[in-house]
C-alpha cells in the first residue's frame, strides 16, 4: 500500500511507541495519587506538559490534556461562548467557511440554544476575505471568533494576525483549530495572540486518543464535563500518562526535525502534482499554491468521478481521501469547495493526497503512474457512455 492519507491519521513513530510502552509499564499509577508510584506518574505528566509548552510557545499551566482534537475544539467553542454571556443571553459566533465538523457542529449546537452564526467568507483559494474581518456589522454582539488555522482538506493556512488584532481591540475571544497545523508547521501560541488552540497527537505521528487545548492565562471557559479536579478542574478524568508522554515525544521529534520534514514533504507533494499534471491533464489545484501545508495536495480531475476514483485507487493499493463527503448514498460537495465557488466538475472529481515523512520518492512515482492510468480510464469510460 502507498499511504497518502496522512491528514486523516499518521502511523506512530517507533520512538513514540517505545516511549508509550515504557510508561505503560513504569508509569501506570494514577498521577493524582499521593504515594511514590503516583508521584512518579505525576513527574512524567508534568515533564510532558512542560516540554509541549516550550515547543508551542505557551506556559505549562496553559496546556490542558484532552482525548484529542475534537474534544479540544468542543471544549473551546462551548466553554468560551458560554463564558461570554454576561447578560445570560446568547450572542454571535463568527466562523470560517468550511470549518471542520468538530467546530461546526459545536457551533450548530449553540445555534440551537439561540446563538447566531456568522460565516467569514473565503476567496477562490480558500483564504478568508480580509475586508470581511474588519466589517463593523460583523462585530455587533460578537462573543467568539473561531478560525481553522490549516484546513484539513485543502491544506490552506490562514493568516491569524488580522483576527487576533481585531479580537484583542474588541475584547472578543478567538479560538484556533490547529489540529492539522501542529506537527507540520511551527506554531507559537503566544505569538498568534489567540485565546485558545486545539491540537491532536495522531496528526503528527503520535497516538490516537490524546490531544490538548492551549488556553491563555486569564481566559475563562465554562467546563463541558464534571467529576474531578484534574487539569486544574478544567477537564476532569484521570490523565492517561503513557499517551501524554507519547504525544510529547512525537512533538519533540517534530521540533528536532521540522525543517527537514517540511522541506521533504513539500518536495514530495510538488513532485506528485508535477507528475500528475504531465500524465493526466487537466488537473486543477484546490486551494492556495503559496499558503498551504507542505504535505497536502487537493486536486480535481475534471471528467473523472471522485467516488469511482477513490474505489479504484484503493483497489490499486493507494490510500487517499475524497474532496467530498457521502450523505444518504449520494456524493455531496465538500463545504470548503463550495465556499471557494468551485464548479461541479471540480468538486465532483476532487481528491486529497497527504504525504508523510515515511513517504518515498519511488512511492510518489509509482502512485502518479497508477493515478494517471485510472483517471484516464475513468474519463474514457465516461466519454464512451455518452
Amino acid at each position: 500500500m502507498i499511504y497518502l492519507d496522512n491528514n486523516a491519521t499518521t502511523r506512530p513513530l517507533p520512538e513514540v511507541v517505545e516511549t508509550m510502552a515504557r510508561h505503560w509499564r513504569d508509569s501506570f499509577a494514577n498521577p493524582g495519587s499521593r504515594h511514590a508510584a503516583g508521584r512518579r506518574a505525576r513527574q512524567v505528566l508534568e515533564a510532558a506538559r512542560e516540554s509541549m509548552a516550550a515547543i508551542l510557545g505557551a506556559y505549562p499551566d496553559e496546556v490542558i490534556f484532552t482525548s484529542g482534537g475534537t474534544e479540544s475544539n468542543n471544549m473551546a467553542v462551548l466553554g468560551l461562548a458560554r463564558h461570554e454571556m454576561p447578560t445570560g443571553l446568547p450572542g454571535t459566533i463568527a466562523l470560517t467557511a468550511g470549518e471542520h465538523p468538530a467546530v461546526l457542529e459545536a457551533c450548530r449546537f449553540l445555534q440551537s440554544e439561540g446563538w447566531r452564526l456568522a460565516t467569514l467568507p473565503v476567496d477562490s483559494e480558500g483564504l478568508v476575505v480580509i475586508p470581511a474581518v474588519a466589517d463593523e456589522s460583523l462585530w455587533r454582539n460578537l462573543r467568539l471568533v473561531t478560525v481553522i488555522l490549516a484546513h484539513n482538506e485543502t491544506g490552506v493556512v490562514q493568516d491569524i494576525a488580522p483576527f487576533a488584532e481585531q479580537c484583542r481591540e474588541r475584547k472578543v475571544a478567538l479560538h484556533v483549530d490547529a489540529v492539522q497545523a501542529v506537527g507540520k508547521l511551527p506554531v507559537d501560541f503566544h505569538a498568534l495572540g489567540v485565546s485558545s488552540l486545539a491540537l491532536g497527537a495522531h496528526k503528527f505521528y503520535g497516538p490516537r486518543g490524546i490531544g490538548a487545548l492551549l488556553l491563555r492565562r486569564g481566559v475563562k471557559l465554562v467546563p463541558s464535563s464534571f467529576g474531578g479536579h484534574q487539569e486544574s478542574g478544567r477537564r476532569p478524568g484521570t490523565e492517561v500518562v503513557p499517551l501524554i508522554a507519547g504525544m510529547a515525544r512525537a512533538l519533540e521529534l517534530f521540533d528536532a526535525e521540522q525543517q527537514t520534514r517540511i522541506a521533504r514533504t513539500r518536495e514530495l507533494r510538488d513532485l506528485l502534482e508535477k507528475k500528475l499534471a504531465a500524465l493526466c491533464p487537466p488537473v486543477v489545484l484546490n486551494g492556495s499554491r503559496d499558503r498551504r501545508l507542505p504535505n497536502t495536495l487537493n486536486l480535481a480531475f475534471p471528467g473523472a468521478d471522485g467516488e469511482a476514483l477513490l474505489v479504484a485507487l484503493d483497489l490499486a493499493g493507494i490510500a487517499c481521501s475524497l474532496g467530498s463527503t457521502c450523505a444518504s448514498g449520494s456524493a455531496e460537495p465538500a463545504p470548503v469547495l463550495l465556499a471557494m465557488n468551485r464548479p461541479r466538475e471540480v468538486w465532483h472529481s476532487s481528491v486529497r493526497f497527504s504525504v508523510g515523512i515515511e513517504t518515498t520518492a519511488d512511492e510518489i512515482e509509482s502512485a502518479a503512474r497508477s493515478i494517471a492510468e485510472i483517471v484516464c480510464r475513468l474519463r474514457s469510460a465516461r466519454t464512451d457512455s455518452k
